[in-house]
């Protein structure tokens, strides 16, 4: 019982906004469905992305927005650009001591250095909230913009794996990456990232 009560105090005290230069990072609500599944509902960011089906539907937006504001092991961040949703940017923690970043963007956000100010909010946001000495990210080995992103943000690759992307139906080689917290501290001059409560 103990350890419910503080995981809830330690989730009810975590910010739920978090501010970079250009982007805020906050928790998506059902008021986001209709734009979520715009961006998403694109072949080119569900066969870069594990988890997104595709066609992406309203129906699927309302499942995940519903999922992400249930207590669990991830932290999920909707990117916006001056008030209007440009992506999607998160921690999963659902197995231990193996803390994942992922991301993604609307095409038309692509190339504007979004992805890779989101990041550095998203990875900021788990080092200063969490005690975990890494994280992990992915990127498919056909995907270089992903995997440049990743190189900006302090992580290094550490070999290729087989994952399974939904919306391919089939797995395909992924180039991982691992950001240790040291070289996050060294690295951390990059942020003007600040939290909002």
């Amino acid at each position: 019982m103990l350890q419910d009560f503080s995981s809830v105090t330690l989730r009810e005290a975590r910010p739920s906004v978090v501010a970079t230069e250009r982007l805020t990072l906050r928790r998506p609500t059902l008021a986001d469905v209709r734009t979520i599944a715009h961006l998403a509902n694109d072949r080119r960011v569900a066969e870069n992305t594990r988890r997104l089906p595709h066609p992406y539907s309203q129906d699927d937006a309302v499942e995940f927005v519903r999922a992400t504001a249930a207590l669990g092991s991830e932290t999920v961040f909707l990117i916006e650009h001056d008030s209007g949703p440009v992506g999607m940017v998160g921690i999963d923690r659902s197995t231990p001591d193996n803390a994942e970043l992922g991301y993604w963007l609307g095409v038309e956000h692509w190339g504007r250095g979004f992805a890779t100010e989101a990041a550095r909010g998203a990875i900021d946001f788990f080092f200063e909230e969490f005690e975990d000495d890494h994280l992990y990210a992915g990127a498919r080995v056909t995907n270089p913009a992903s995997r440049n992103v990743l190189e900006k943000c302090g992580f290094q690759w550490s070999g290729v794996q087989l994952h399974r992307f939904l919306a391919l139906g089939s797995s395909t080689p992924v180039d991982c990456f691992r950001l240790s917290r040291g070289v996050w501290s060294s690295l951390k001059s990059w942020s003007s990232a600040r939290r909002m409560r």
